[in-house]
């Protein structure tokens, strides 16, 4: 599932093997560009005076490079060694191993679902132009399920075998609260009042959060946040609680936030 006009971006971070090392450069393999080749110039290989290539890299050398010049018509490729500090290399080598990860687990899904390759390009295209990443759709899946691929034309089969395998792959980092809001309103068409107030609560929504609403006993609704982190949940709840007290005041109605309720368990 490789897109062979596919090329780097100038300051892109990419994952290189050293294929051939010479007295005046390294040329290397892009291996996330279908082994497109890349040429590091001596000058490039480290900061300072180079007397030997071979003193800073070899063959077969895993490597991470920053893109000086892309010409797709020459196909060629100039790289720096030099321009990538230690932080920089650590983290383009994860992320280059999780999108490995994402990859086969895409495969495990096409050979679960029985889909052929064509639809899995497909799959694969769809996932990109919506995630950016493989690994990041099963990273987005483990914490929001089926949600994650809503408005796409990805078969249901094929949904839920994602979803399957990123919530038994991938353990994410998250905190879970809840708080609480009272709705009511004397209007005639109550019910319905309150049903639009939820619902502009459940339109909080952010990258990697998930907000749910749950009946509790009249007129009492649990708000659940599940997120990252404390201050991205706080922030979230309080938000979605406000578009639910907001929506029914504007009806006429009564809403009050209880972040906190001692006879209700989370």
């Amino acid at each position: 599932m490789e897109d062979n006009n596919n090329w780097p971006e100038t300051g892109d971070f990419v994952v290189c093997t050293v294929n051939n090392v010479t007295d005046f450069g390294a040329y290397t393999r892009l291996e996330e560009f279908g082994g497109k080749e890349g040429f590091i110039h001596i000058s490039e290989i480290k900061a300072g005076w180079v007397k030997y290539v071979r003193d800073h890299v070899r063959e077969g050398q895993k490597i991470v490079c920053k893109v000086l010049n892309v010409d797709s018509s020459r196909r060629h490729i100039d790289l720096s060694l030099k321009d990538v500090n230690a932080h920089q290399k650590r983290a383009k080598i994860q992320d280059w191993k999780n999108e490995q990860k994402g990859t086969k687990w895409l495969q495990f899904v096409a050979e679960e679902t029985k889909t052929d390759n064509n639809t899995m390009q497909n799959v694969y295209d769809t996932i990109l132009d919506k995630f950016g990443s493989v690994y990041l759709a099963f990273e987005d899946a483990a914490m929001n399920g089926i949600d994650s691929f809503t408005n796409t034309e990805i078969s249901d089969k094929v949904v839920q075998s994602i979803v399957n395998i990123a919530q038994d792959n991938i353990k994410l980092p998250f905190v879970d609260i809840a708080g609480y809001v009272d709705l009511t309103s004397d209007k005639p068409d109550g019910i319905g009042i309150i049903k639009k107030a939820l619902k502009a609560a459940s339109k909080v929504k952010m990258d990697g959060v998930k907000v749910d609403i749950s009946y509790i006993g009249a007129p009492r609704y649990r708000i659940k946040v599940i997120a990252p982190d404390y201050k991205t949940a706080e922030g979230i709840l309080k938000r979605s609680a406000k578009a639910a007290i907001d929506a029914i005041d504007k009806a006429e109605g009564k809403g009050i936030f209880h972040r906190h309720i001692e006879s209700v368990k989370a």
